[in-house]
């Protein structure tokens, strides 16, 4: 399937070489360089594709191989549900020979529910519990809850 860009670049390529424009001027309409009009048209003339992008359908470099992503949040979920990407990325590498990305990991992990955004950890109510390890507590309330026990425990030396 063409985009509307590679079917604009195949119409101005083929008037090109029908007479009616000049390179320069489909240079001005696809907003490229004179060379690089000049090279698209060596491509297309001499198999069409010059047009396209050369890389189009090629898997990418970084692709997992089918089922390894599944494999690897499976064992995320039975061994390293309790830490965080990094750690768990780190894990699956040295552990499982699995090298895959720590934002790859936490993704799935988010989208598994294994673990929280840090807008979604602002506003969750549970603390600590095994579905949001990393919910983090406010600073604030940490200090005023230790300054009270300080002062309760002060009081009853007294």
């Amino acid at each position: 399937m063409m985009s509307e860009r590679d079917l604009q670049r195949i119409g101005v390529l083929t008037e090109v070489l029908a007479g009616p424009r000049n390179v320069a001027s489909a240079a001005t309409v696809l907003d490229l360089s004179v060379r690089q009009v000049s090279r698209l048209m060596l491509w297309y003339r001499d198999g069409g594709g010059g047009a396209l992008h050369q890389a189009r359908r090629r898997t990418s470099n970084n692709h997992l191989e089918s089922g390894v992503g599944e494999y690897a949040l499976e064992l995320v979920r039975r061994n390293y549900r309790n830490i965080g990407p990094t750690l768990a990325s780190e894990a699956l590498q040295d552990r499982h020979g699995i090298k895959v990305g720590r934002e790859t990991v936490r993704k799935w992990m988010v989208a598994d529910g294994l673990w929280l955004s840090r807008k979604q950890s602002k506003t969750s109510t549970s603390h600590g519990s095994v579905e949001s390890p990393n919910v983090r507590q406010n600073r604030d309330s940490v200090l005023a809850v230790q300054t009270q026990s300080v002062a309760a425990h002060s009081r009853s030396k007294d």
